[in-house]
């Protein structure tokens, strides 16, 4: 994928409905519209919520969606360019029930509060195979201390 790609796919993400890319200064600031309401007002239901750490293409979380339109379903990824696969067939298929945010994954208490996801599904997590990276990577029993 050129350079070309992904800017039109970030710029395409700035149209799916379902998709948010709120700036690192938002989210530390604790300013993102959707933290404790996603259910109540994004989602317009009272279904769990069901969140993928680093969602990729966002193939899980799609088909996830598609098979259980009773749950809700969040793919969080920093690479906007990766879950735009996602964020568009949720669009093209009507999917309600699916969303995508671009952050980083250790800011996601900012995204969500306290007790506002029922699951957190972990299906490719990055193996930061050096010792010196164990700190940084997602199954880290420091970082799950924090949600």
């Amino acid at each position: 994928m050129g350079s070309k790609n992904k800017l039109k796919r970030f710029k395409e993400n700035e149209t799916f409905q379902n998709v948010f890319q709120p700036t690192r200064e938002e989210v530390v600031a604790n300013s993102f519209k959707w933290k404790g309401k996603w259910n109540s007002d994004f989602f317009q239901n009272n279904n769990p919520l069901i969140i993928e750490l680093g969602c990729g293409k966002g193939e899980y979380t799609v088909g996830l969606a598609e098979r259980y339109s009773d749950k809700n379903f969040v793919g969080i990824d920093i690479k906007g360019a990766r879950f735009w696969r996602g964020a568009k067939t949720a669009s093209e298929t009507g999917l309600k029930n699916v969303a995508f945010v671009r952050t980083q994954i250790e800011l996601i208490n900012f995204i969500f509060a306290e007790n506002e996801v029922d699951e957190i599904w972990i299906t490719f997590p990055d193996p930061q195979i050096k010792y010196k990276r164990t700190k940084h990577r997602m199954t880290n029993s420091e970082f799950f201390k924090t949600l």
